[in-house]
C-alpha cells in the first residue's frame, strides 16, 4: 500500500500546486450513508470534499436522501441543496455519476436502470478498477437481517440512533467552539458495543461471500456507517463510511489501488502550508 502522501501525490496534489491549481483527481469516487434530510447530515462538509474533488465515475451507494426521516418531519438545508446540485453539475460536466439506493431512499428503486439529469439509477452493478479487479457495488441493506426479517424493529433503531446524532451534534458544536475537532458519539457507542461489534463483523462476512459466490474480486458497500478495507477469505471487503459520523469516502486512483479519504485529510491538504495561498484548490472547473 502506497503511504497517504504518495497516493495523493499521484492524484494530482503536486499539478495543483502549478498552473492549473485543479481540484483533486481520481479516477472513481464511493460515497453513501449522506442522509441528506436529517439534522445529522454533515451536508456543508460533504459540499467542501466534493468541491475539492472530482473523478471520472462518482457512485452514490445508498441512502444519499433520508426518506424515513422526511415522512417523519420535513428537515432541508440549503446546504442540502446545493449538495444535490453539485451532483447534478457534476453529471452535466461529463463525470458518470451513479446511485444505487439504499433502504432510507428506497423510494427511488422503483426507477431501477432508469437515467435521470444524467445520473444513473442502478440496484446494483460491477465495477471494475484500473487494474482489472471487479468489484460489487451495492448499499448492502438486503444483508442486514434486522432490515431484511423485521423492519419496524429497523425504525424502532432508527429513532434512538436520530435521538444519539441530535446530541452528538450538540456535543461537536461544543468542541467546535473550544477549538476541538469533531468526534462522534454513535460511532464510539457502535464500535463499544459487544453486540454491534458482532453484527459488524457478520455483514461484513456475509458482502464478502456474496462477491465470491458471483465469482467477484470485492465488494464496495455502505449501510453500516463503518468505514472499512480489509481481505475476507480472498475478497476485498471495502466500506466507503457514510456522511454523519465518519465523513469518508473511497477512492480509486488511476492504477486501481482503493483507499479510503477523509473530510479532515483532504482540508488538511488545503490548509496545509504545501497548498498555502492555493484558495482555489477547492473550486469546480467554471
Amino acid at each position: 500500500m502506497k503511504s497517504r502522501d504518495q497516493f495523493l501525490d499521484a492524484n494530482g496534489i503536486d499539478a495543483a500546486l502549478g498552473k492549473k491549481r485543479d481540484p483533486l483527481h481520481f479516477r472513481t469516487i464511493w460515497i453513501s450513508d449522506v442522509h441528506l434530510g436529517t439534522p445529522g447530515c454533515q451536508a456543508q462538509r460533504l459540499l467542501e470534499f466534493l468541491r475539492a474533488t472530482e473523478s471520472e465515475t462518482l457512485y452514490l451507494v445508498g441512502d444519499i436522501i433520508d426518506g424515513w426521516q422526511l415522512k417523519r418531519r420535513w428537515y432541508w438545508e440549503q446546504s442540502h441543496n446545493n449538495v444535490v446540485q453539485t451532483v447534478l453539475k457534476k453529471a452535466k460536466k461529463g463525470t458518470n455519476v451513479i446511485f444505487v439506493p439504499g433502504n432510507h431512499d428506497e423510494v427511488i428503486r422503483q426507477f431501477i436502470d432508469l437515467d435521470f439529469g444524467g445520473i444513473k439509477i442502478r440496484d446494483e452493478l460491477v465495477h471494475t478498477t484500473a487494474n482489472g479487479k471487479r468489484m460489487l457495488v451495492i448499499h448492502g441493506d438486503r444483508f442486514d437481517g434486522v432490515i431484511a426479517c423485521a423492519k419496524w424493529l429497523a425504525y424502532v433503531g432508527d429513532n434512538l440512533y436520530t435521538m444519539i446524532l441530535k446530541f452528538n451534534q450538540w456535543f461537536n458544536s461544543w468542541r467546535a467552539r473550544a477549538g476541538l475537532p469533531y468526534w462522534s458519539l454513535s460511532q464510539y457507542l457502535k464500535g463499544k458495543v459487544k453486540n454491534a461489534v458482532n453484527y459488524i463483523t457478520s455483514f461484513e462476512d456475509a458482502l464478502a461471500a456474496e462477491a465470491a459466490k458471483k465469482g467477484l474480486d470485492g465488494v464496495i458497500c455502505g449501510h453500516i456507517h463503518k468505514p472499512e478495507i480489509r481481505d475476507i477469505n480472498g475478497i476485498t471487503y471495502c466500506n466507503d463510511g457514510d456522511w454523519v459520523e465518519s465523513l469518508s469516502a473511497l477512492v480509486e486512483d488511476e492504477t486501481g489501488e482503493l483507499r479510503l479519504v477523509t473530510w479532515g485529510e483532504i482540508m488538511q491538504l488545503k490548509k496545509s502550508s504545501k497548498l498555502a495561498g492555493v484558495e482555489d484548490l477547492c473550486a469546480l472547473p467554471s
